[in-house]
């Protein structure tokens, strides 16, 4: 399957503001979610505070990851 992204995943992965966006384009456009891949928890909990994502998709997580 290819992916449609403007910038060099191997670079930003380097970097913690890359690991980020490319967090926020796994939440948000649904990348890699058609492969059978589980969007990471861990890294969602640990950016949380500086993830910018879809109001919606932020109450959705929220609410599947730490409300019981």
């Amino acid at each position: 399957m290819t992916h449609l992204w403007d910038y060099d995943q191997k670079k930003l992965k380097k970097s913690k503001e890359g690991r980020i966006k490319i967090l926020e384009r796994m939440i948000n456009f649904g990348i890699y979610l058609s492969d059978k891949k589980k969007l990471p928890i861990k890294l969602i909990k640990k950016y949380w505070s500086k993830l910018k994502i879809d109001h919606g998709r932020r109450r959705f997580l929220k609410f599947i990851l730490w409300e019981k």
